[in-house]
């Protein structure tokens, strides 16, 4: 099952791609110095010194382009990170032994490591960041004073090499804190719509149950007073029963707590799902053709309908209060499959991310729409337009239970 899904606008694109294009330039830049120094160089000192210059030299790309790769291969980031670090202790090996006329550039090499090794500090398990954390400061503070010798002006290098190199550590390790925190608040929010659908669950279940007794008692009653049985009762007893089962089924291991009241939605059908969770929302154009009241949904949908709308409303009042077209539609799409549920909310107010926002009313909102078996898309589009798009199956609920 799909649950939410998130795409991003121009401006989160935008926002995305400024630390990658600050990256690549930096590197580039790194690139120019370390080819100055190439050209700069006397080129003497044997076939050693000139093994680690060519090597030096040609590595310094590959580790950039490799530094720039590592958001597309983040499951991959420990080995591609420990390969970059051995390949650049090598390479100061070399040089080391060619020293001192070996010309070795490492600047865009460094700044690489540097990168690679946040990255580890983020991404990896706790003993890879520790081992690549460890590798990548001897690497990024060695290569100057290994390279160069103690004596050259160039072995300065390696002071603000360590710092690169504590920055890098500093921002791996607070990205890797606010990942972890960020997976704890949406598991947290996971489960706190569970309990919510747990609770809903309880009255369903409850509902159906309590009719059941009641038509096994006026059965009872019924079998007393005449030798045949009545087969209206007893279908009842069934239908409710077979409901009261697929309710249970589908949420079946959410844990019930009691905690505050929270309103409940209409049970009258879609439509009045829709203009109840509109009603306190000021500006809201609605579009709900006819054919929803012909519906006969479960309460499970209902309820679905009613909270998604409720909190893309809420949503659009908090995040974009300068909206001037809010619109919520409804429409049954008959499909050879099955007949899906298609509800939007749209508005004009999409801003930039500010940062403000947690975003875990989308994923309570991905969580219960995924357990109807139903997919939930979220996200910008030109214009500055937010969109969220629901399509709910409509043959997978269990049936209305009619008024009796």
């Amino acid at each position: 099952m799909t649950g939410a899904r998130s795409e991003d606008g121009p401006a989160g694109t935008v926002v995305r791609r400024g630390p990658i294009v600050a990256e690549i330039a930096a590197l580039a830049l790194c690139l120019v110095a370390d080819s100055v120094a190439v050209a700069g160089s006397s080129g003497t000192g044997g076939l050693a010194a000139g093994l680690a210059t060519a090597t030096a030299t040609a590595f310094g790309p590959v580790a950039a382009v490799l530094a720039v790769l590592r958001r597309r291969f983040t499951d991959w980031i420990g080995p591609l990170g420990g390969g970059v670090v051995a390949i650049s202790l090598l390479d100061t090996a070399i040089a080391a032994l060619a020293h001192p006329s070996a010309t070795a550039p490492g600047v865009t090499e460094t700044l690489a490591l540097a990168l690679l090794v946040g990255a580890g500090c983020r991404r990896t398990g706790r003993t890879a960041a520790v081992g690549l954390a460890v590798c990548g400061g001897v690497a990024m503070t060695a290569a100057p004073v290994l390279r160069y010798g103690v004596g050259s002006p160039t072995a300065l290098i390696a002071v603000p090499a360590a710092l690169l190199w504590g920055g890098s550590l500093a921002v791996g390790l607070i990205l890797r804190d606010a990942d972890t925190r960020r997976r704890a608040a949406l598991a947290e929010a996971r489960t706190a719509e569970r309990l919510r659908m747990a609770r809903e669950l309880h009255d369903f279940v409850a509902h159906h149950v309590t009719g059941i007794v009641v038509r096994a008692q006026a059965a009872r009653v019924l079998a007393g007073r005449s030798a045949e049985p009545d087969d209206d009762v007893f279908r009842e007893i069934e239908e409710a029963g077979s409901n009261a089962l697929t309710a249970m089924r589908r949420l079946v291991g959410m844990l019930r707590e009691d905690t505050g009241q929270e309103p409940a939605p209409p049970a009258s059908g879609i439509r009045a799902a829709v203009l109840d969770a509109a009603a306190g929302h000021d500006g809201v154009v609605t579009d709900l053709p006819g054919d929803l009241d012909r519906l006969d949904p479960a309460p499970a949908l209902i309820t679905t309908v009613h909270r998604v709308v409720l909190e893309a409303l809420t949503n659009v009042r908090r995040h974009a209060p300068d909206a001037t077209d809010v619109r919520v539609s409804a429409r049954v799409q008959h499909d050879p499959a099955a007949d899906v549920l298609h509800l939007e909310v749209l508005n004009d107010g999409a801003r930039e991310p500010s940062g403000g926002g947690s975003g875990y009313g989308l994923v309570g909102m991905g969580e219960r729409v995924s357990a109807l078996g139903g997919t939930l898309r979220a996200g910008a589009e030109s214009g500055r337009r937010w969109r969220i798009t629901v399509r709910l199956p409509l043959d997978r609920q269990e049936p209305h239970e009619r008024t009796q």
